[in-house]
């Protein structure tokens, strides 16, 4: 059987939060998942890619929708190579500036240098009320 992580990643690529703000939302999130086999929260000193692992699904352009798979690992690639401090590139479908933390991962995705997790929950997803407390969306 495979592990399954909830995970909360700031919308800010860059944000961090302060790590009493941080020991309080791992201690929220407990509240919520009181089954989990863990639950904390990681801090990056650069910008990483949170990918869904197994669950990859693909990805679309965010500005027209468009399969972005075919050109989406130059990109990253590119991202990667400068530490992903810029997340801008031009979408050959259609011409477009977006970011890569902006497209449409099929299975939630997510660039930050802050992750609040729980590992094996014990739950299927969260609700719109417990998201609103994390203050976060989740990506699982």
């Amino acid at each position: 059987m495979s592990d399954t992580i909830l995970r909360y990643v700031p919308a800010d690529p860059c944000w961090q939060p302060s790590p009493e703000a941080a020991t309080k939302a791992v201690s929220l999130l407990e509240t919520i998942v009181p089954g989990a086999d863990e639950v904390k929260s990681t801090f990056e000193d650069e910008v990483r890619f949170y990918d869904p692992g197994e669950n990859w699904s693909g990805v679309e352009c965010s500005a027209c929708g468009a399969d972005a798979e075919e050109w989406w690992g130059e990109a990253m690639e590119t991202a990667s190579a400068h530490e992903f401090k810029d997340l801008n590139t031009v979408a050959p479908c259609c011409g477009a500036t977006v970011s890569l933390n902006d497209l449409r991962y099929v299975w939630p995705a997510a660039f930050g240098r802050f992750a609040l997790e729980a590992h094996n929950p014990g739950i299927g997803d969260t609700t719109e009320e417990q998201d609103r407390k994390i203050d976060v969306p989740p990506i699982n």
